[in-house]
């Protein structure tokens, strides 16, 4: 796996592969912005001034809470658009929603997409989650119930997209050029969440916030027909790849050829310790990313006492250090693996370690420096960057040690980052509900916990070979 393929150099930049990372790049820009719009939007779609009110008054649980206010709104004036009474425990319900969708479709889409192909599978799935992102506002005014059906739906539909693009990469990607690759086109992620972030609070305030829906989940529609006019899921089908790519693509995969379908081995998965150290990563990364990706708008909002423009001008400067990171990251990462400096293994757990290390001394130094607007800026800005440089660690792992599985077991390990993502944010919503300070305290204590205990757990199994039940063998018959 540590050695350098001995083929001819293709094109790089100006290559169709890169090309392809840029539109796949284009729609995790498009779905993270779907995905977040509500994060922006709730500050103006909820009526804050009672919302505190209600949450200490009330006695019932978050999902008595969502039945009693699924029909309250109310209209305000300067935005003409339903402001409703959703406490903040049925805001974390709502949040956690679209995780719970993700879940479903995570595993069974991944398999599928080895069948069926990546190409139909992910552009069907941003395709919905386009039209049901268009569907939110009028889905909001006839009740909260409905509003988590739609986000649950919408997750289904974001877990078919997400995880189709690894069995894409399998096919595309050059052992050499898979951190570069992979990272380009995550780092539509975090650029997108910028976006969003950083407008969305201006389109609430000049247009309302429904317009928040309206524009991305329109230009989602848009990328779904670059999607199906450009991408294809293998390079020899490419009608307009040059012969010299194929050739360096090709000759580049030699060693992991695409085997014919065969069973999954589930019991050896479940028995080996590097994919669990891969998964456990997962779920320490996705924990705080969950939380500082759901309620920076709230928080810096409440904490920082900033109207909805600048709480989204603000919430979106930690994403561009994000997308930033990721990139660099994943230059560096191929940069020390071409010239032989690091052992591959050595540059995944660097990598992971730097991703979960350094934003959890972060999350420790918040509730010590809420006094300070600068400080506590810096801070949340350095936590979304460092954490991206788990992209070139244990993100692309199970390309290294299992790549013929590469789409099914990234299924499973978006899974456990989904499971992590949903217990975060609905405990973050309990925890802030009884006291906003020591609330707060208490969820980034326990994120850095959760994120040391994946640290250590990773740094111990981790590995890089290509494991045994991942290897063809030829099966002689009598």
């Amino acid at each position: 796996m540590d050695g350098k393929p001995a083929t001819r150099k293709g094109p790089d930049f100006c290559s169709l592969r890169y090309g392809l990372a840029l539109i796949m790049h284009f729609s995790n820009f498009t779905m993270i912005t779907q995905r977040v719009s509500l994060s922006i939007a709730i500050i103006a779609m909820v009526n804050t001034t009672q919302q505190h009110a209600l949450s200490n008054a009330s006695t019932e649980g978050p999902v008595a809470d969502a039945l009693n206010n699924s029909s309250i709104s109310i209209k305000e004036s300067d935005t003409k658009a339903s402001v409703y009474q959703w406490s903040p425990e049925t805001q974390g319900i709502i949040f956690s929603s679209i995780n719970y969708g993700i879940i479903l479709t995570l595993i069974p889409s991944g398999y599928l997409a080895g069948i069926f192909g990546a190409k139909k599978m992910l552009g069907a799935g941003l395709l919905i989650s386009s039209l049901l992102t268009l569907f939110t506002p009028l889905a909001a005014d006839f009740g909260v119930i409905l509003v988590i059906v739609v986000r649950t739906v919408q997750g289904m539909a974001q877990g078919m997209a997400w995880t189709g693009q690894f069995t894409i990469w399998a096919k595309w990607a050059p052992p050499l050029e898979r951190s570069k690759l992979t990272t380009i086109a995550g780092s539509g992620s975090a650029f997108g969440s910028f976006i969003i972030l950083c407008v969305g609070g201006l389109i609430s305030q000049a247009l309302g916030w429904p317009f928040i829906f309206y524009i991305f989940g329109s230009t989602g529609c848009v990328c779904c027909l670059l999607w199906f006019t450009v991408i294809y899921d293998d390079p020899m089908h490419h009608p307009c790849i040059s012969v010299r790519e194929k050739e360096h693509i090709v000759s580049s995969l030699a060693q992991q050829p695409s085997f014919p379908r065969r069973a999954v081995p589930i019991k050896a998965m479940v028995t080996c310790l590097p994919l669990w150290a891969i998964f456990l990563g997962f779920f320490s990364h996705f924990w705080l990313c969950t939380i500082i990706l759901t309620y920076l708008p709230t928080y810096i909002s409440t904490l920082l006492h900033v109207n909805i423009r600048d709480s989204g001008v603000l919430s979106s400067l930690p994403f561009i250090a994000a997308a930033s990171c990721t990139i660099l990251g994943g230059q560096l990462a191929d940069f020390l693996l071409s010239r032989n400096l690091l052992r591959l293994i050595t540059v995944r757990k660097l990598f992971s370690s730097l991703g979960l290390l350094l934003p959890s001394i972060c999350a420790v130094a918040l509730p010590f420096v809420a006094s300070s607007y600068v400080i506590t800026i810096i801070l949340l800005i350095l936590i979304p960057g460092t954490s991206n440089l788990c992209d070139s660690g244990f993100i692309i792992n199970t390309l290294d040690i299992a790549p013929r599985y590469a789409s099914f077991l990234m299924g499973i390990s978006r899974g456990f980052g989904l499971i992590a993502g949903i217990i975060s944010s609905t405990a973050t919503g309990f925890l802030i509900s009884q006291d906003f300070e020591s609330g707060w305290r208490n969820v980034f204590f326990l994120s850095a916990a959760v994120n040391m205990f994946g640290l250590v757990f990773y740094v111990t199994f981790g590995q890089a070979e290509l494991q045994d039940w991942a290897k063809e063998r030829t099966l002689t018959r009598l």
